[in-house]
């Protein structure tokens, strides 16, 4: 009996669905939610690509380093102090951690203060949360250049982002 009622359950819920996907609003459903999986996955492509050309890492790098020592290291100090000779490097992690933090809806970028000196970034402030520390430095150790990051940030209720 309970397998009859499953069965008859699964129907109802299938014919819903197919219905749904026939109505104007479901093919539209479908297809914005295809249009942010292409654009996710584009991103994450352009991602890895960008990330291969930075760690040197595309075939014809590979296979060089093959050919002279048969071995393949990378070491993220060596990006690092590819990044810390360019005199603006720390400009740009601070800008970019800032913007990253005024994108972030959980997170106040004017109370949240961003130092970075050769690659190690300070973040300070008071904050609403522990949460909003959280989120604010794995904004900050997501950013290219981004050595280590130190926390000095303060909860203090009302402290926060305002919505």
């Amino acid at each position: 009996m309970r397998l009859v009622i499953a069965l008859f359950v699964g129907l109802v819920i299938g014919g819903g669905a197919v219905w749904f996907l026939g109505t104007s609003r479901g093919k539209s459903a479908v297809h914005s939610t295809g249009d942010q999986i292409e654009s996710s996955t584009k991103a994450a492509r352009d991602g890895i690509q960008e990330r291969l050309r930075a760690w040197e890492l595309r075939p014809e790098e590979i296979k060089e380093d093959l050919a002279k020592t048969g071995e393949v290291i990378r070491d993220r100090a060596r990006q690092a102090s590819h990044a810390l000779a360019d005199s603006t490097a720390d400009a740009r992690i601070t800008a970019s951690i800032k913007r990253k933090l005024l994108a972030n809806k959980d997170t106040s970028a004017l109370n949240i203060s961003v130092n970075t000196t050769a690659g190690v970034v300070t973040l300070s402030g008071p904050v609403g949360s522990t949460d909003e520390i959280s989120k604010a430095m794995v904004l900050a150790m997501d950013t290219e250049g981004v050595r280590r990051v130190i926390s000095t940030m303060q909860v203090r209720p009302g402290a926060g982002k305002q919505s």
